[in-house]
């Protein structure tokens, strides 16, 4: 099988520590150990969100394939395995940490899981290379966990975080393509004054864009240090000055938005008529483009006046579960405070 025999060796003694107390409860029998067992092996990436609901979506589906478009560390695929053995999984993600421990812990599955280097942008590709796989089963569903992962935070040679000094990287695929830096060094500055604002820095974007420009930061501290100094302390905001700033300039650097779009087009393409798709975002620029893109697809393009009703012959290709996203219960967000603000939107392909 392509993928998951690949073996995860955890960067920390944390995390072996983790890996290792998780095989040695795995012989439990008690709910509350297999549960803690689980969890532990999850916290190498984070907890999914929303677990229990996406569960409850997939499970529902006919015999086929998922396309779990932004794989991680395997926790959605696999509460979705096990408790949906009519199910395979097409485990697509572009960063080589994600697709080792996705492998380790998904190994159990073998058959019914396959793991591809690809982004959730090159979904129709990743299907038509892996047809063998797919084989004649339809794909029923396709699930998109957007935003950046607790391990890629946590990892400080990666450059996502402000938490910790570090090259200023934030590719998700460390192999190819321009850091943030070098991003930095050819931006014009009236495109990231621009992207800084559909981030939602918006009052003081001209500043900190100017600032950041001027000194050209090859750190995470240096991109910090840029975006206080454009940041008057009376006008700060709760949270961190550089939260939205680094948020954009990730966004930036992975072509995100992009993706995203290019992304759900292929996902409703490729889901067979009665498949669903499933999106969990966590910030209002890519829950924007979701929602957009299912309202489009909702309404088959139609944009006549509701007064008047359709008279452009549109024809929808899905519905939408719910106008509004579906949230995760205090809880979990206790449980898991990542959860806050998670937002799932759902829709099922039409015939």
């Amino acid at each position: 099988m392509n993928g998951v025999q690949q073996t995860y060796r955890p960067r920390t003694m944390r995390s072996l520590a983790i890996v290792k107390t998780g095989r040695e409860s795995s012989s439990a029998c008690s709910p509350v150990l297999t549960i803690e067992r689980l969890q532990m092996a999850q916290d190498i990436f984070h907890v999914p969100v929303l677990e229990s609901e996406i569960v409850e979506l997939f499970a529902s589906l006919p015999t086929g394939v998922v396309v779990d478009a932004t794989l991680g560390g395997g926790g959605h695929a696999y509460a979705v395995l096990q408790n949906a053995p009519q199910l395979r999984i097409l485990g697509i993600d572009r960063d080589p940490d994600a697709r080792a421990a996705s492998s380790s812990r998904l190994a159990e599955f073998e058959g019914r899981v396959r793991i591809v280097d690809a982004t959730f942008g090159q979904l129709r590709d990743a299907l038509d290379r892996n047809a063998d796989f797919v084989g004649t089963d339809p794909v029923v569903g396709v699930l998109m966990d957007l935003g950046v992962s607790s391990h890629q935070l946590d990892d400080a040679s990666r450059g996502f975080s402000f938490r910790a000094d570090a090259p200023l990287d934030m590719r998700m695929d460390p192999t190819r393509g321009e850091t943030a830096a070098q991003f930095l060094s050819h931006v014009d500055q009236h495109q990231f004054v621009r992207l800084l604002r559909e981030n939602g820095e918006s009052r003081f974007a001209g500043s900190i864009a100017k600032s950041v420009l001027e000194r050209q930061p090859q750190t995470t501290n240096e991109l910090t240090e840029a975006v206080e100094r454009a940041v008057p302390m009376a006008a700060r905001r709760r949270g961190h000055v550089a939260t939205r700033v680094f948020q954009a300039l990730r966004i930036a650097v992975n072509s995100e938005e992009a993706e995203l779009a290019s992304g759900l087009d292929a996902a409703l393409d490729a889901v067979v008529a009665g498949g669903l798709l499933a999106v969990i975002s966590y910030h209002s620029g890519e829950d924007r483009v979701v929602k957009t893109v299912l309202h489009e697809a909702a309404t088959g393009g139609c944009h006549c006046p509701p007064e008047l009703g359709c008279v452009c012959g549109a024809i929808p290709r899905v519905t939408v579960f719910k106008a509004s996203a579906r949230l995760a219960g205090q809880s979990e967000i206790d449980r898991n405070p990542r959860a806050r603000s998670a937002r799932l939107r759902v829709a099922r392909k039409l015939p």
